[in-house]
């Protein structure tokens, strides 16, 4: 079941965390979060000129609530719908230049750190929960275009 997280311009100006916090309690509170996976999806209600042409991720409020979202759940990535959310949730944390033709292109440095921040981070999430098949950790790395090796994961 998808759950989705509606954001309006003062949750967001105010960085209120509340429409999250209350979708992401029953993931806390579960003791195997591997049936959350795929689970989540943002609407995000921010008005701006028709004229505007920058992409969300490029509005300072609404990048702000994503990086303060971010420190409270690092492993929330894990969580999300890969195939709706992942990228753009990364694009609110990573640098990127966004191309009319060609989407989304990102610093590769900064996504190599990121994604490699996340799976130490969500590894140790999964482990600390007594999960050890790390597929859909793999499976996730790979919708962001990177392929996770079976050595790396053993070396954690």
């Amino acid at each position: 079941m998808t759950v989705t997280i509606a954001l309006n311009p003062s949750q967001l100006t105010q960085l209120d965390l509340s429409p999250a916090v209350e979708a992401i309690a029953p993931i806390l509170a579960a003791p195997n979060p591997e049936p959350y996976h795929n689970h989540i999806r943002f609407t995000i209600d921010f008005p701006r000129d028709p004229t505007d042409p920058r992409e969300l991720s490029e509005i300072a409020e609404i990048r702000l609530w994503f990086l303060r979202l971010d420190a409270q759940y690092p492993w929330l990535p894990f969580c999300l719908d890969w195939s709706q959310e992942l990228a753009r949730y990364t694009a609110m944390l990573v640098p990127h230049q966004f191309s009319r033709t060609e989407g989304i292109q990102f610093n590769p440095e900064a996504l190599e750190i990121f994604i490699t921040s996340k799976i130490f981070t969500i590894h140790h999430w999964l482990g600390g929960k007594g999960v050890k098949n790390y597929g859909k950790l793999q499976a996730m790395t790979q919708t962001l275009g990177y392929g996770l090796e079976d050595q790396f994961l053993a070396q954690l």
